[in-house]
């Protein structure tokens, strides 16, 4: 009956042990191929034209097909997912920062909070899409305009996630102390609040990048984005849309399923890191 109860045992820990690995080894994958198409879209700067070759169909020499200039249509994807890649990264540490502040500021009293809470509705309230594209202009559009547009419009979940979890650790015994030893607001904050939100933080970063290379496209798309000039995806997809009706459906699909591969990879990520960090999960 020991025997039994040890094998038993010694099998639950080896499941648990093959699962984490199993989740670590999706995300050193999904990781690997991110970075890798990062790193390949950096340095595919110039992209050689071929008239002879243009408009043609996908095959071993070109994976993608070739566009109306005859360029290769997978350097042109990988450099602009890598272009997209750069502006959800810094557009994401915007928005992270953004809500780090204002979901420790919540924590400094009432009026402090339920200012956070305001803002964070009137945000809300806006169509995400049209405050992009103003804030986007605003900035004098480009690169930077794009960039201060998704990074100033993605920081409201996030923030209202740390700002729920800042009012639940508030009502711990130790945070009164702190306040009875008379702590400051600040000294709080950092030295209690933000080590415990940290988990949230990175899962909400991880999350928040799909959603900024989306909105990003689809800003470029629209044509209120990135310049025609940058090898974008929303530049690319919007292109192609006049030459679909003369029967060119590669111009559009694999830049488009490429995009949507990248960002699933994204919510691979954070959906594993987030059962690592989370105690209930990473035990089970």
């Amino acid at each position: 009956m020991i025997r039994k109860k040890a094998n038993e045992r010694e099998q639950w820990f080896l499941y648990r042990a093959n699962l984490r690995t199993k989740t670590l080894v999706v995300i050193g994958l999904s990781a690997l191929i991110i970075i890798s198409i990062f790193i390949s879209g950096y340095f595919i700067r110039d992209i050689p034209t071929n008239f002879v070759n243009a408009n043609q169909m996908p095959s071993l020499e070109h994976l993608f097909g070739t566009d109306w200039m005859g360029r290769d249509m997978f350097q042109r994807t990988i450099s602009g997912l890598g272009l997209s890649l750069m502006v959800g990264f810094i557009a994401s540490a915007v928005s992270t920062l953004i809500s780090i502040i204002l979901g420790l500021f919540s924590s400094f009293n009432r009026f402090a909070d339920e200012a956070v809470a305001a803002v964070i509705d009137l945000f809300g309230s806006i169509p995400h899409i049209l405050l992009i594209i103003l804030i986007s202009i605003m900035f004098g559009g480009g690169v930077f305009g794009v960039v201060m547009g998704v990074g100033l419009t993605h920081w409201t979940p996030l923030a209202r996630v740390l700002r729920s979890e800042v009012k639940e650790i508030k009502t711990k015994e130790y945070i009164s102390l702190a306040e009875n030893l008379g702590k400051s607001k600040v000294w709080i904050a950092v030295k209690h609040l933000f080590p415990l939100i940290i988990s949230q933080i990175i899962v909400g970063v991880i999350l928040m990048f799909p959603h900024a290379i989306m909105h990003e496209a689809a800003i470029t798309f629209l044509g209120f984005g990135l310049p025609p000039h940058e090898p974008a995806i929303g530049v690319i997809l919007a292109e192609s849309m006049n030459y679909l009706s003369s029967g060119y459906w590669w111009l559009a699909f694999y830049p488009g399923m490429s995009l949507l591969l990248v960002v699933l990879l994204f919510d691979l990520i954070g959906e594993n890191v987030e059962k690592l960090l989370n105690p209930e999960t990473a035990q089970s």
